[in-house]
């Protein structure tokens, strides 16, 4: 199989070593320093316990018209750099590629082939304008949940920080052979891929924590295990996954755990820096549109208040703003 992974950084690098480790044929797409390191050395992982591992992609580029067409993307850009993408994404499809969407927050397919009232509906929070679907054919895109953490070290190298899941789902909730083939790749590569039939409920399983901890990170500075002990962090972390959750729920979305059980799974995580607190600190646009608007877009759908979410959205929007001189 020939898959290019589109924005072959921390996560992006890693699942294409990885990928490389099962035999697939896989090209990077990077940029700058990173790029320039990758394609003289290769990528390098490394790993809590001091292994290291190199390994060398098919291509490296930042040209996706000398890539050419795959039998596989795989997106793993933050959700706000889609919009630049998403045309000269096209110069890596054939007939039959398909599109697999690893970012974190509501993704900008979410109302596609959903079914009921909002069926096709665009939010406009992660696709402003409709850019993307307009590139997009919905018949290409699969769904993917991404669990683990990982930071560029410098340039070219990798350290993997925790976790090795990748969830994935077809839109319409099918079991199709592509999804069937990719997550055997992926187990080939020594990773959790589960095929899911209700895709979104994990996606908002994921954001459940990422709503609340990542602007709460990025606007007190803490990193995860001390958000969570800290009493008032930890109270204003389950009042935004509570608000969350009727909005999700008003959407016919089903949590198999308990607020306190998805904090509990961060808490284990430790002392970690959320990618949001990362941005901030590298004076990176943030990702709060996907994590945040949308859902305060989606409890205007709804109907929902919301005023915690609403209220974080604002003053960590502003945050983000500033950090980036605009």
């Amino acid at each position: 199989m020939r898959i290019c992974i589109v924005g072959a950084g921390a996560i992006g690098g890693w699942l294409g070593a990885k990928l490389m480790q099962a035999g697939a044929e896989v090209t990077l797409i990077a940029r700058g320093a990173h790029l320039a390191a990758i394609q003289t050395h290769g990528v390098t992982i490394v790993y809590g316990d001091g292994r290291r591992e190199v390994v060398r992609p098919t291509l490296a580029t930042d040209d996706m018209t000398v890539a050419g067409p795959h039998d596989m993307v795989i997106v793993t850009v933050k959700a706000h750099s889609l919009t630049k993408l998403v045309a000269p994404m096209r110069a890596l499809y054939g007939p039959d590629t398909a599109v697999v969407f690893a970012q974190n927050g509501i993704p900008w397919w979410y109302f596609f082939r959903h079914g009921g009232p909002y069926e096709g509906r665009r939010i406009e929070a992660v696709d402003p304008g409709g850019v993307i679907a307009a590139h997009t054919e919905i018949e290409r895109v699969i769904g993917c949940v991404v669990y683990p953490a990982a930071i560029i070290e410098q340039p070219g190298v990798i350290r993997h920080i925790e976790g090795n899941r990748f969830t994935l789902g077809e839109p319409d909730g099918s079991r199709s052979e592509r999804t069937r083939r990719l997550s055997q790749l992926l187990a080939a590569a020594g990773l959790r891929a589960p095929v899911k039939t209700d895709i979104r409920n994990e996606i908002w399983l994921k954001l459940w924590g990422n709503l609340s901890l990542n602007p709460i990170s990025a606007l007190t500075r803490a990193t995860l295990d001390r958000i969570i002990a800290d009493r008032g962090t930890h109270t204003l972390a389950a009042t935004m996954m509570a608000e969350a959750q009727q909005v999700a729920e008003a959407l016919g979305v089903r949590f198999l755990v308990s607020i306190e059980q998805r904090l509990q799974m961060a808490a284990e995580i430790g002392a970690h820096k959320t990618s949001m607190l990362q941005d901030i600190e590298a004076k990176r646009p943030t990702e709060i549109d996907a994590l945040l608007g949308a859902v305060v877009e989606l409890a205007d759908l709804t109907g929902v208040p919301a005023p915690t979410i609403r209220a974080i959205y604002a003053v960590t929007s502003l945050l983000d703003r500033v950090n980036c001189g605009s």
